[in-house]
């Protein structure tokens, strides 16, 4: 077993930065590019990385970033090459534009390197499965690091959903929202792996996977272009599993009123989960019949089936508390590395999450419900 496990980062950017902040143990303080922090009000942990992860060093083609690199006091290789050739590396993190992930992934596993890559993985799922035959013949691991697994209101929304507060779920909504459109870099260009599917759609339709068993019989999805002809600046989609549960997901990046996270409901409740900081309630039933329920004016006509429920007949409850450890998928490669724990997040499990996201951009392109594992 080794430990540390020395570790290179391929590109410094949005992404790259913060994986070296986190590494190097510096995002235990606020970051200085950050201007809000939703952990401040979530029960979290930071599992100590020095005696499992040292960051080897960096590389990116922008100099100006680089330049960053030099200050913070890291080394700085001067080409990919170099990191490749690097013998004390044992393990290449992949943070460079999608469409560069394929070739870097090879090349590192080639090099006898471990991999740990930034979402997507890949363009397409042929992609992941030629890098998952090169991780098998060197005998290396390839991590996908879908980190979105850990935040916290999805981990609240998991709890609600696996612990049957609600009874039998039959319907999970997830929405994510913004008003600031595709950011502006190379997530505007379709060649480089841009759009949002491929953005954020990849976080909030792996979660829904993990947390629904079974599979999908069909789907539908209607991608939007408000702001960029070229590439998705949202989607909506619908899956239908064989339970019979029903999941609907939403990723906007042209709404100026938030929407709630996570909306479940079940045979016995429903819960509302908003925002990043989960903020939210349950509200369960203790009695399914209250009797005689007086109608209510709803606008123009009287009605009882909408009629609000008394507190005679419900009960409201506070969601589940959970613990978020942010360094928690850092550690675990480093223990799938070691051989001493199993991969948490696995390219088999990232291979259905592209095989999907590619059924979904075929519905959209047909205007049709598509089978999908059934």
């Amino acid at each position: 077993m080794k430990t540390p496990l020395r570790i290179a980062l391929l590109g410094c950017g949005g992404m790259g930065s913060g994986h070296a902040l986190a590494i190097s143990g510096e995002d235990q303080k606020k970051p200085e590019f950050l201007t809000y922090d939703v952990y401040s009000e979530c029960q979290i942990e930071i599992s100590p990385l020095a005696d499992k992860l040292e960051l080897a060093g960096i590389y990116d083609i922008d100099e100006a970033r680089m330049r960053w690199v030099a200050e913070k006091g890291w080394h700085c290789y001067g080409s990919y090459e170099e990191i490749l050739n690097d013998e004390t590396v044992d393990a290449v993190l992949i943070a460079t534009p999608n469409h560069l992930h394929k070739e870097q992934a090879i090349r590192a596993l080639r090099a006898g390197k471990h991999v740990l890559c930034e979402k997507p993985v890949m363009l397409s799922s042929q992609d992941l499965l030629d890098v998952m035959t090169v991780a098998k013949e060197k005998g290396l691991v390839f991590y996908p690091r879908q980190n979105r697994r850990w935040d916290y209101d999805y981990l609240v929304a998991k709890k609600v959903f696996d612990d049957g507060i609600l009874g039998e779920a039959f319907y999970v909504e997830t929405t994510l929202v913004g008003s600031r459109g595709i950011p502006g870099d190379w997530r505007k260009i379709k060649a480089c792996g841009g759009g949002m599917m491929l953005d954020w759609g990849v976080h909030v339709l792996d979660r829904l996977l993990m947390m629904i068993p079974g599979k999908i019989s069909s789907v539908y999805c209607r991608c939007s272009h408000v702001t960029s002809d070229e590439c998705d600046d949202g989607f909506r989609a619908w899956l239908n599993f064989e339970s019979g549960l029903t999941a609907q997901v939403v990723v906007s990046t042209c709404n100026f009123i938030d929407t709630p996270h996570w909306y479940i409901a079940g045979r016995e409740g429903t819960a509302v989960i908003k925002g990043f900081n989960a903020e939210g309630k349950i509200v369960r039933a203790t009695n399914w019949y209250e009797g005689e329920v007086k109608p209510i004016q709803a606008g123009e006509g009287l009605t009882k089936t909408m009629a609000p429920r008394t507190s005679s007949s419900t009960e409201e409850l506070p969601l589940p508390q959970v613990v978020v450890d942010r360094n928690a998928l850092y550690a675990n490669f480093v223990d799938t590395v070691n051989k001493i724990a199993e991969q948490i997040v696995t390219p088999e499990e990232a291979l259905r999450c592209l095989r999907l996201m590619e059924t979904l951009f075929h519905s959209d392109e047909e205007n049709a419900v598509l089978p999908f594992e059934s």
